[in-house]
């Protein structure tokens, strides 16, 4: 803010010093011309013998008698001219960049074109009309993105509660179903109703986004711990598609941050990791700090599985941006997941990237020790 002011101060001095210059070069030149004129008169009129009765005799009498107070008030009268005509123009100026301002949230894709001496703030104005249509767009963009989201959580909303309705009556009205038939009834209610929670859960999860940010509250935690319980917590997500969690931490890395939070990050980033990878395949958590002089700590979430296109790792930890929307009513959430590690990790002072090399997926988070 303080550079972006020296610079509106630096252009404002500039544009005054030149409006003066030009001011000042004026009045001497006039004046200059004033004085040419009046002694290049007399001059001429010294090479000719007057009788006095010519009738321009008259006329340069009164002239060469009150030679001084006619220049003095035709230098008067020059100078409030031209003063005049430089304010004006200042005004002028004024009056162009008040039209440019309103023209910066104009929707129309024109730029702004002013005088030559404002091409400093016609810059300026210009790139902030840009960057309120990247602006403009990106909201819309998200806007929209959310607005799609509600409707087909909403639509989905319908499909588990159906199911669990249904089941429900069938085991209310039918008195004699088979015990077996029976616990695959209430299996699969029960399976309707866990994804029935889920999507209440990202609606929540959309709101909390939106209308809070997030605060931490700092404690030391033991890091290498920490992954080790996600690692176990996730076995039976884990069972279901036969995959392997290797984790290479070096043992009591001891990092002051918010542990709730940051749990939050490496969950969401194990969960991606389980939903996306192949199956019968590892998932290798490493955690380790770095040999660099800022003493960071690196923790890498590695899976295989569909390579992602460049395009979409850019927009990978965009909010509401998912992934595979072909997988979203099994395994994908409301796109606010990657949105939300990011905002956590940078809140601790840290970065988050994601690349993809022939299918293996790797998520860094890169945290101050």
């Amino acid at each position: 803010w303080d550079i972006k002011l020296n610079k509106q101060n630096s252009f404002k001095v500039r544009l005054s010093f030149k409006i003066l210059m030009r001011f000042t070069a004026a009045v001497i030149l006039y004046f200059l011309l004033l004085l040419a004129l009046f002694f290049g008169g007399m001059l001429v009129c010294s090479f000719f013998t007057w009788t006095g009765t010519e009738p321009l005799y008259t006329l340069f009498n009164f002239i060469r008698i009150n030679g001084a107070t006619i220049l003095f008030l035709l230098g008067l009268g020059g100078f409030i001219i031209i003063f005049i005509h430089y304010w004006r123009k200042t005004i002028g100026y004024l009056d162009d960049v008040l039209a440019a301002t309103e023209n910066v949230y104009n929707s129309k894709n024109d730029f702004i074109v002013l005088p030559a001496d404002l091409k400093e703030a016609e810059m300026q104005l210009n790139q902030i009309k840009l960057n309120v249509h990247e602006s403009q767009r990106a909201a819309q963009e998200a806007e929209k993105r959310k607005n799609d989201l509600v409707v087909y959580l909403a639509h989905d909303l319908k499909t588990p509660l159906t199911s669990v309705i249904g089941y429900l009556t069938l085991l209310k009205d039918e008195k004699e179903i088979p015990p077996e038939l029976r616990q695959k009834y209430l299996a699969i209610s029960l399976d309707k109703a866990e994804r029935l929670e889920d999507l209440i859960n990202e609606f929540f999860e959309i709101t909390r986004f939106n209308l809070s940010g997030i605060s931490l509250e700092y404690s030391l935690v033991n890091l290498s711990l920490m992954l080790e319980q996600l690692s176990y917590e996730f076995k039976p997500m884990l069972a279901q598609k036969n995959l392997n969690c290797i984790l290479n931490i070096q043992p009591d890395i001891m990092i002051k941050c918010d542990p709730d939070k940051l749990a939050r990050v490496f969950d969401n980033l194990l969960r991606n990791a389980v939903n996306y990878s192949y199956e019968n395949q590892d998932i290798i958590i490493t955690a380790s700090r770095t040999e660099s002089p800022n003493n960071r700590i690196k923790i890498v979430f590695e899976n295989k599985g569909i390579d992602i296109p460049k395009e979409k790792l850019d927009r990978i930890f965009e909010q509401f941006y998912r992934l595979d929307t072909s997988r979203a009513t099994k395994t994908g959430g409301a796109g606010l997941g990657l949105a939300i590690a990011k905002e956590i990790v940078e809140l601790h002072k840290g970065s988050i990237s994601a690349s993809c090399t022939d299918g293996v997926i790797h998520f860094e988070v890169l945290l101050p020790a």
